[in-house]
């Protein structure tokens, strides 16, 4: 069977995935100063998400006959969102990558979804709109976090 653009779509996004939990774990490790409480505890939030929407995404791709992707070599070889280095990270700093990384997500995740519904592939488009709506509410705060 052929790779459709979808299953493509999807393995991106799951890279993005894969590359973001890591980023998360690591912000959530090397933030430092103001905003340490809460950025730390938000952070470990984020990638317990991230982690279920892995492995959901991944669940998906191979009821629709993919083949998801699941080394760390294909995410980085994938993925737009990149990965950070070791390092302090201050709170504003952090939100800023946060905030891009989630961007990325949420525009990927819209192109899927209209993929998805000329593929007619209704599972996709399901799980694609429950995402859209809860990265569009989590961007909505991080705006609102940052005044």
């Amino acid at each position: 069977m052929a790779i459709s653009n979808l299953q493509k779509e999807l393995n991106i996004f799951l890279s993005n995935l894969g590359v973001l939990n890591i980023k998360l774990h690591n912000l959530h490790w090397y933030i430092k100063g103001q905003g340490f409480f809460e950025l730390h505890k938000l952070f470990e939030k984020l990638y317990d998400e991230a982690s279920e929407q892995l492995d959901e995404v991944a669940e998906e791709l191979l009821i629709i006959e993919g083949t998801p992707f699941a080394s760390l070599k294909e995410y980085l070889d994938n993925a737009t969102i990149k990965e950070r280095g070791m390092g302090s990270v201050s709170s504003k700093e952090a939100i800023s990558i946060v905030e891009e990384d989630y961007k990325v997500l949420l525009d990927h995740a819209k192109k899927i979804l209209e993929v998805a519904e000329e593929d007619k592939v209704q599972i996709i488009v399901d799980m694609m709109a429950g995402f859209i709506g809860a990265y569009e509410k989590f961007l909505w705060m991080v705006r609102a976090y940052k005044g």
